[in-house]
């Protein structure tokens, strides 16, 4: 059975163990969403194969700890969230033929070892996979961020979707965190339209094309200054070549009291 794939906007930080998620905020609504979506699937993932925005290489690389410990990458939170724990497997027995998938596709994978769940990674899925008993593999994003080689990243990882497993690009829509002035808001509804568009109502062979040429879009270098954030994107659309793109969630957030809000929103994409 073909799962789908999915690309997340994580939120900030550690965000679910600063919140009150029992209230009427974006970040509640944005925890019921990510609570809400193994409920969609027709089957429980075998594995969990995510690209976060925290960690990129010279060459794409693959964790391969059988036992992946934490890495908090983030600054000036609470003692408490240094602590976090997601204990979830590593999939070392898979790490064999994901590289045979992307060599392929003449794609050079290197393992690492040591490397563990940055806040991309653990945050969204201690909401989604809370009990933590399905293996994660993360898979780095390659420097320079040249959309055509992370779709082929994605193209080289669909078979895996018929194996049960889930793949996840875990980033944000919309990622300027210096970007307070009025404007941002108009900016990012700008570029929030032309994303809804490629994705949600363009023949997949069209979605691609767009996506290549991201950077000319609306308002994009406002949204994406530097696109370590959309690049997750890349790998889920090119992972799902043929599947209809959908909106899962679609929340307006202000990064700071008082500063314009911004549109963040969560892309599904499913076989017909």
């Amino acid at each position: 059975m073909k799962l789908p794939t999915l690309f997340i906007s994580h939120g900030g930080g550690p965000w679910p163990w600063m919140n009150d998620l029992t209230q009427d905020t974006p970040y509640a609504r944005l925890a019921k969403y990510l609570k809400e979506f193994p409920s969609k699937l027709e089957m429980r993932p075998k594995v969990i194969v995510i690209i976060s925005a925290h960690w990129e290489e010279s060459q794409f690389t693959i964790m391969s700890h059988a036992h992946p410990p934490m890495y908090y990458d983030y600054f000036g939170f609470p003692k408490d969230t240094y602590h976090v724990q997601y204990p979830a497997p590593g999939a070392p027995a898979l790490v064999p033929k994901i590289k045979e998938l992307l060599a392929s596709a003449g794609i050079q994978l290197r393992e690492d070892h040591a490397r563990g769940f940055d806040h991309g990674t653990f945050v969204p899925l201690s909401l989604m996979f809370p009990e933590a008993n399905i293996p994660v593999l993360q898979i780095s994003m390659k420097t320079g961020y040249e959309p055509t080689k992370h779709m082929k990243l994605g193209q080289a990882l669909a078979p895996l979707r018929d194996a049960g497993i889930l793949i996840i690009g875990s980033g944000h829509s919309f990622h300027n965190l210096n970007f307070a002035e009025p404007k941002a808001t108009q900016h990012s509804q700008q570029f929030e339209e032309w994303l809804t568009n490629t994705l949600c109502f363009q023949d997949p062979a069209e979605r691609i094309k767009k996506l290549v040429t991201w950077s000319s879009a609306p308002s994009a270098q406002k949204a994406h200054p530097k696109e370590d954030h959309l690049v997750p994107l890349f790998v889920a659309a090119g992972a799902a070549p043929l599947s209809k793109g959908k909106k899962g969630f679609s929340e307006s957030f202000s990064p700071l009291d008082g500063a314009p809000e911004w549109e963040v929103s969560c892309f599904e994409f499913w076989d017909s």
